[in-house]
């Protein structure tokens, strides 16, 4: 079971994330691989999401991603908790670190 899951409500619904080799960025599960953008991440149901992380994290090393974890989100795609809202959307302090979300837009 994923340590986080603890933070994890029965009917909502998660993303995964984990951290690129190469750079450290931080990247999101999408349809088509991982994507620096969290608006790109796929969700899925929490009932579901340990079976997602078993398989992704069996798989990190070829993928070239470590820390593999999954994030409740709300419908909206952001993060329920404050800790993954800044690793989503950049530093709390100024706008204009914050990368591009996704969705089209800085936050």
């Amino acid at each position: 079971m994923d340590v986080r899951s603890n933070r994890r409500d029965e009917g909502g619904q998660s993303v995964v994330t984990a951290n690129r080799l190469l750079d450290g960025r931080i990247v999101w599960l999408s349809g088509g691989g991982w994507d620096e953008r969290i608006g790109q991440a796929r969700c899925f149901g929490n009932a579901d999401v340990e079976t997602v992380l078993v398989e992704r994290r069996s798989r990190a090393q070829a993928d070239g991603v470590v820390g593999v974890y999954g994030v409740q989100v709300g419908e909206d795609r952001v993060p329920v908790t404050m800790r993954e809202r800044i690793r989503a959307f950049g530093p709390s302090v100024h706008p204009d670190f914050a990368p591009i979300s996704g969705f089209g837009e800085r936050v």
